[in-house]
């Protein structure tokens, strides 16, 4: 059995990002970006799929980990009956290279260590050449290779690399691993304790420029600094998660790659940094929309690459069992190629928060933004795969018109912000037509609340959002209802599920966990609502499932008590700071307003 989620701590460089668990081993990486192929992949298949473990040699160790601070520098505490050692854990924000560093202190007694590396590219697939150079390691194969500095000897053994140590109070013993391309030398020497500091400094830095005071500090700065490390430092884009394949069900085939860049998820997270003081990361975003979606506004997909390419094709890696048996593996994202009417709302949203932020549109973007509604005026009515990702027939999902509508309405408030032109009266119109589309063929009389699709008995969480993007005020007794059926439907175990257990929306099956995001916006919509208590108090209960590191997956399974889903997940960690925003300074909207101060 593999270890739980909560059991891993996430590393990174704003370029990449690998998960190193409490047992000291680091099972999963991609190198040299979020999306390239994993030379560690235990995660999904186990030691043979490449993993690198750093740990007391007795095996009857006790474990204390946490974070650095308010930083990604992770330590780990190993308590032995010959004594104490310390593992610090960092990837250095990237020079050229990346790097995995990996210290090891001596904290009390002599403590006997081991380390057992074994490199695999290609996703477990490919065994490298294995050789000793100048005392240094090098695995190579095809474009890849693998350069390993140590401070200990090493041997090979069994196909894997081994070594033996012992460590003393105040000493310390270095590792760096370094990937470059098999066909560019790379000789730079990299002292572990030294870059573990720069690294701690790098991140305290970034930190500070956080403007967020307030309770639950510790939690909006972790989420913050998470969010910042799926960040991909040189081209702006954000990716969901750094894994491919955490399953949403244990066993099931729920299992999606994250390692993309979707404009809602994206969009999200920049309204969080934005809230939090930190414009430079909104401007680069913006500049990596502008790059992405350059060309047909028709052709706006969902999802990039963390670059901005478009092809994401789907594949999956038959020789790997997955997590806990959850199969298939998935490399690449079919859903890409999906219509979302939703993300024209988001991206509008996202530019108008941005020109409330002081970071005003130029005229260039603003042609972009305007083709983008003109495109959306000729196909707003049709029927799409909605929020969900539905793999199966199109519906009219209210969820997605009520994006529609925050696209034109945002769009009409923009114009008027920054004085551009634009055919108000014509996108007035569609904000009118939309609204009275929904409110007629979108609201079921008998449930007394608004329905997943058209025509639909069914509830979904993203109706939600109908009050936090200001569609309608909480005030409004079709919303009101709307929340309290979700409250009556929809929870389990006070958190919130996506939709019904009963039956299959996306032609899946059925049985998935409570969705973490749904659950901060059902916080966000009690507050409106004026029922502040029990927004803290749901608010808190999320709050709770994260792991001892603070980090949040997508999913939590209500049955086997435990996180689940890509890890960690952007979308958890960006509900949670706006949340966190939103119940410091939320009011019950007055029955006349119609947009929150804070979405």
């Amino acid at each position: 059995m593999s270890l739980a989620l909560e059991d891993y701590a996430l590393i990174g460089d704003c370029e990449t990002a690998a998960l190193v668990s409490r047992e000291g081993s680091i099972d999963w990486l991609c190198v040299p970006s979020f999306d390239r192929a994993a030379c560690f992949a235990a995660l999904l298949g186990g030691p043979e799929q490449g993993r690198w473990v750093i740990a007391p040699a007795d095996g009857g160790h006790t474990v204390r980990r946490r974070y650095r601070d308010d930083t990604l520098v992770l330590e780990t505490t190993f308590e032995t009956p010959s004594g104490a050692a310390r593992l610090v854990d960092c990837m250095p924000l990237r020079e050229e290279h990346p790097r995995v560093v990996r210290l090891v202190e001596g904290v009390r007694g002599c403590v006997r260590m081991q380390t057992q590396l074994v490199i695999r590219f290609d996703y477990g697939s490919i065994v490298p050449w294995v050789r000793n150079v100048h005392g240094e390691l090098r695995a190579v194969a095809g474009p890849d290779c693998l350069r390993l500095e140590s401070d200990v000897p090493l041997r090979g053994q069994d196909l894997t690399t081994v070594g033996e140590f012992d460590v003393h109070p105040h000493e310390r013993v270095g590792f760096v691993l370094t990937w470059h391309p098999s066909y560019v030398e790379d000789t730079k020497h990299v002292d572990a304790a030294v870059a573990v500091a720069a690294t701690e400094r790098a991140w305290s830095r970034w930190v500070r420029r956080c403007t967020y005071s307030g309770p639950w500090r510790d939690a909006v700065v972790r989420s913050l600094v998470v969010l910042k490390a799926l960040t991909d430092a040189p081209t702006g884009g954000m990716v969901a998660a750094p894994t491919t394949s955490l399953p949403e069900r244990i066993g099931g085939v729920r299992n999606w790659d994250y390692r993309f860049c979707w404009l809602r998820d994206a969009t999200f997270t920049l309204l969080a940094l934005l809230g939090a003081g930190f414009e430079d990361e909104a401007r680069a975003w913006r500049e990596w929309l502008l790059r992405a979606a350059a060309g047909d506004p028709a052709k706006l997909q969902i999802m990039y690459g963390v670059d901005g390419r478009r092809r994401l094709p789907e594949q999956e890696l038959g020789w790997l069992p997955g997590y806990e048996a959850s199969r298939p593996v998935r490399c690449g994202n079919a859903a890409h190629t999906q219509l979302q009417f939703d993300v024209y709302g988001e991206v509008m949203d996202a530019m108008y928060q941005c020109d409330r932020f002081g970071i005003e549109p130029e005229a260039a973007f603003w042609n972009l933004l305007r083709m983008l509604l003109e495109c959306l005026e000729g196909k707003w009515h049709e029927p799409d795969e909605g929020i969900w990702e539905v793999r199966g027939p199109r519906r009219h999902f209210v969820h997605s018109k009520v994006m529609a509508w925050v696209a034109f309405d945002r769009g009409l408030s923009l114009m008027t912000a920054a004085g551009f032109d634009g055919p108000a009266d014509r996108w007035r119109a569609q904000c009118e037509k939309i609204k009275a589309e929904v409110c007629t063929r979108g609201f079921d009389r008998d449930l007394g609340a608004f329905v997943q699709s058209y025509g639909s008995k069914h509830l979904d969480a993203s109706l939600l959002m109908i009050p936090l993007v200001g569609f309608l005020p909480a005030s409004d007794a079709r919303v009101r209802g709307t929340i309290e059926a979700i409250e009556r439907q929809l929870c389990d175990g006070g958190l919130v599920r996506r939709y019904g257990t009963d039956r299959s929306v996306d032609g899946l099956p059925r049985v998935e966990g409570a969705f973490l995001a749904c659950s901060f916006w059902l916080a966000d919509c009690l507050a409106l609502l004026g029922r502040r208590d029990d927004a803290r108090a749901l608010f808190e209960r999320v709050l709770a499932l994260r792991s001892d590191v603070g980090l949040l997956s997508e999913e939590y399974d209500l049955e086997r008590r435990r996180l689940v889903g890509n890890f960690p997940q952007a979308f958890s960690h960006v509900a949670l700071v706006n949340a966190a925003l939103y119940l410091r300074n939320a009011s019950p909207l007055d029955p006349g307003e119609t947009r929150p101060t804070l979405r």
